[in-house]
């Protein structure tokens, strides 16, 4: 009895088994015949290329200047009796600066004049003398000689006047000299002597220097490569170079505030610094509020040209090779991913300027770059819609919608 029931168990434990391997191989079975869903098209944001007319420009690095600089020197020696001047004041050109003691050129003057008034008394006697001598010497009353003798006295004495007129002339000008003048208009710096003060003729210590201030310079550096850049543009037509004498340029201060006046390109140097490889450019701007000082730093924004059919293209647009060649992923009409080679020109904003690699139409990815590769089939939607649709107030009108239907 006892060998029948084991042998009953036995044959339970084997039937349930069968029918757990039976199971388990119609499940897997099952398994193998479900087909795996296909994955999911890559969704992805274009922008259409289109062209368009842009105006180039360069920002330069500069410093300011002033439009003229005169630095007030002594003409002649002596000791300074007044400044009749403001440190830091606007003077005008002939303004009385300094003035140097003038005794000893007041006697320098009057005595060339005696000298002149005596040499003008002494011609009288000598061309009557002359003129005597000249009838008598017709009828032999005088000898030749005599005669020859008094006409080179009058020459003589006519000499020593115009010596004595030039000596006055000069009294005359140093007389002057002791009166420092401003040369040109503008604002003066502080004076480098004071009242009692020996100045020297010539010295070369300025006594105070004048700049004028409206307008005012600025001097910025382009590198010579960009210069060359942009004639190969201009060669090929894809710039057209606007009149340097109308140029326009803008300033920002040295805190990134806008200078609002404009101003023009004056001229650009024909030398390249070959220590820099860069050249000098001038312009001038209207300084009517003195807002700009000579020295400061600046940035000049000038405009080199028009480009009439220039690609821009935003810059979560362009990625790079491991070589760091710039490359675009663009969609065919076949709505497949192909990449393009970029060359691009400058940053304008938050786009690049296109060179080559691009085209009117073509379809540039902007947004999933990162979830497809060339060759793959996308879903395309417009970057602008997408842009529309994530404004504030439409993600809020769609808030109210769903408030609105849950009630």
């Amino acid at each position: 009895m006892k060998f029948i029931k084991n042998s009953n168990e036995r044959i339970k434990s084997i039937v349930v088994l069968t029918f757990l391997l039976c199971g388990f191989l119609v499940g897997v079975c099952s398994c193998r015949q479900q087909v795996s869903p296909l994955p999911p098209v890559p969704e992805v944001a274009t922008v259409t290329v289109r062209t368009q007319q842009v105006v180039l420009t360069t920002e330069l690095p500069g410093r300011t200047s002033a439009y003229l600089v005169a630095e007030v020197r002594p003409q002649v020696s002596g000791i300074i009796q007044k400044r009749l001047f403001i440190e830091g004041s606007d003077v005008k050109a002939g303004d009385l600066l300094y003035q140097i003691d003038p005794a000893l050129y007041q006697a320098s003057y009057d005595n060339a004049k005696a000298m002149l008034a005596r040499a003008e008394a002494n011609v009288s006697p000598v061309r009557l003398r002359a003129e005597r001598y000249k009838e008598l010497v017709d009828v032999k009353a005088v000898s030749q000689q005599d005669y020859d003798d008094a006409a080179a006295a009058l020459k003589q004495a006519q000499a020593e006047v115009d010596v004595n007129k030039a000596a006055v002339e000069a009294a005359r000008i140093n007389l002057a000299y002791t009166r420092i003048t401003a040369p040109i208009s503008g604002r003066i710096g502080k004076s480098n002597i004071t009242v009692g003060a020996l100045a020297t003729a010539h010295q070369s210590l300025a006594l105070a220097t004048i700049q004028q201030l409206d307008p005012i310079y600025v001097d910025a550096t382009k590198s010579s490569v960009t210069l060359l850049r942009l004639k190969d543009n201009m060669a090929a037509g894809r710039v057209k170079n606007t009149d340097p004498g109308q140029a326009r340029v803008n300033l920002l201060l040295e805190d990134g505030t806008p200078y609002a006046p404009e101003g023009t390109l004056k001229f650009s140097d024909v030398t390249v610094d070959p220590s820099t490889g860069s050249i000098i450019l001038r312009m001038v701007f209207p300084n009517q509020e003195h807002t700009l000082l000579p020295g400061m730093f600046v940035r000049a924004v000038v405009e080199e040209g028009v480009a009439p059919n220039a690609i821009l293209i935003s810059q979560q647009g362009v990625s790079r090779t491991p070589k760091g060649e710039p490359i675009a992923l663009v969609v065919d009409k076949a709505d497949t991913v192909q990449q393009k080679m970029l060359k691009l020109d400058r940053a304008i904003g938050d786009t690049w300027l296109v060179s080559s690699g691009l085209a009117a139409g073509d379809r540039v990815i902007v947004e999933g770059i990162m979830n497809v590769r060339p060759g793959v089939v996308v879903k395309v939607v417009s970057f602008d819609n997408r842009k529309k649709e994530a404004k504030p107030e439409v993600l809020n009108q769609r808030r109210e919608n769903r408030t609105k239907g849950d009630r």
